[in-house]
């Protein structure tokens, strides 16, 4: 079909027939279409991607902001700025 769309081509690998055969089971409309079944799996992978590293970044954040300022005991007062009188100009 004609498209000005770039194109790109998939080899079917042992691990590409493993997912098309997934697909087959998840999406069962669409088992005769190896080209409609990629773009689905294309698409949740997306998403699991994306969804993934969203939780990530919030665990994170969370994680550093329940330390935020928990380590303060660690140093002597006035260490960063003797730390900063051993530095040159």
């Amino acid at each position: 079909m004609p498209t000005t769309r770039p194109r790109h081509a998939i080899t079917e690998t042992p691990e590409v027939t493993r997912a098309l055969e997934i697909a087959r089971r998840r999406w069962p409309a669409h088992a005769e279409s190896p080209s409609r079944l990629l773009r689905e799996l294309i698409a949740a992978g997306a998403e699991a991607v994306e969804e993934s590293s969203d939780s990530e970044i919030e665990r994170r954040l969370a994680v550093a902001t329940r330390l935020a300022g928990s380590r303060t005991k660690w140093f002597p007062d006035g260490y960063l700025e003797e730390l900063r009188s051993e530095w040159p100009e």
